[in-house]
Order: C-alpha cells, then structure tokens, then sequence
C-alpha cells in the first residue's frame, strides 16, 4: 500500500467526498470484500459493492485475492493508499505563492502550505512507486510571544538563523547533491486560557 495518493481530477473528489465512501475506504485498511463491508458498516450487500466498485474504478481500491466462497468469486480489495491529498488542481489553480504581495499575509502562508502538501504527496507517491524511502525534516514548537516588538526581534533573528545555515549549507554545483525546499511559518493559535 502507498503511503499518499494526491488526487487531482475534481470528479475523484466529489466521488470521495461521500461519507460511505469515506466510511469504506477507512475500513478497507486491512483487506475485506463488499460483504464484509456491508456487514462491519450495516449496509446492503449490493449498495456496499456498488461503492467498491465504484472506488475500484477510481483507483483507490486494489484487489488482493479472489476466494470463491458458495459457488461464487469474492473479490478481497483494500485500500490503494494510507493517506489521500486533494492537488490544488481540484478547486482550481490555488493560490501561487509567487503572486502574493504581501509575504507576512494569511494568504502567503496558506499558498506555502498548499504548495508543500502537493509538493510532498507528490514526491511520496513517487518514492513509494520506486520502493524507496524518502527523507524530510519537519519540526513543531510552540512560542508565547510577550509583545509585538518581541514577536518582530522573534522574527528577525529566526530568519537571520535561517540565511545563515543557508549559505553554510547549500551547494548550487554539487553534482550529486539534492534540492530541498524549506518553509518556515509561524501564525497565531487561539489560546484557550485567554477570554474572548
């Protein structure tokens, strides 16, 4: 099983976008067929293969085996992937991080966040389909600010860190060397000690 499918055409979104569906495939992480699902779910049997037929079509459902069973074929699927992203080409073209103006907007960060989704589901379906794993780097924290002068001296210095391991760093000739992309962000949480 692939660990991301990134799904681009906007008919596979509305397809996904049922809550059976969604019900069956978050059931089909471990193999099962139509009757199987119809009873763990409470569903007909014909409307549960109805739906895996349907999610098979699209390609999110794999066959694993076929058993018979009474005189009949049972398909066993699961399936296709662990995780489904929607591409920006689902809703249009999204936002272009380069078109944005303002880089401290909500709007700027959410084009970088967009864009590292794709980017990243993307690069892992792409490494799943070479069998070969594939290396990130990826870090949280969470920062109280006392001002905003604090907030702007935060930022300063955290981009400033940044340029300089940059250029400690990076090598534009390395011939084996590989590219990465860094996003660094920050936005407010909504704090559930403060009243409204």
């Amino acid at each position: 099983m692939a660990t991301v499918q990134v799904v681009h055409d906007p008919r596979h979104a509305a397809l996904l976008a049922a809550p059976v569906r969604q019900r069956i495939l978050e059931a089909l992480a471990e193999p099962g067929s139509a009757s199987t699902i119809a009873k763990s779910l409470g569903l007909t049997r014909q409307l549960a293969a109805y739906h895996v037929r349907q999610l098979e079509a699209g390609g999110y459902l794999e066959l694993v085996r076929e058993e018979q069973r009474r005189g009949c074929t049972e398909r066993i699927v699961r399936r296709t992937s662990q995780y489904l992203i929607a591409s920006h080409d689902v809703f249009g073209p999204g936002i272009d991080p380069r078109k944005v103006k303002d880089k401290f907007s909500s709007g700027y960060l959410v084009a970088l966040a967009s864009r590292m989704a794709k980017d990243v589901a993307e690069a892992q379906a792409a490494a799943d389909n070479a069998g070969r794993p594939m290396a990130t780097l990826s870090a949280e924290v969470e920062v109280r600010l006392r001002s905003p002068q604090e907030r702007q001296a935060f930022a300063d210095e955290l981009l400033e860190s940044l340029a300089r391991i940059v250029e400690k760093y990076h090598d534009e000739n390395a011939p084996d060397g590989r590219s990465y992309r860094v996003v660094l962000g920050a936005h407010p949480i909504r704090n559930p000690r403060r009243k409204p």
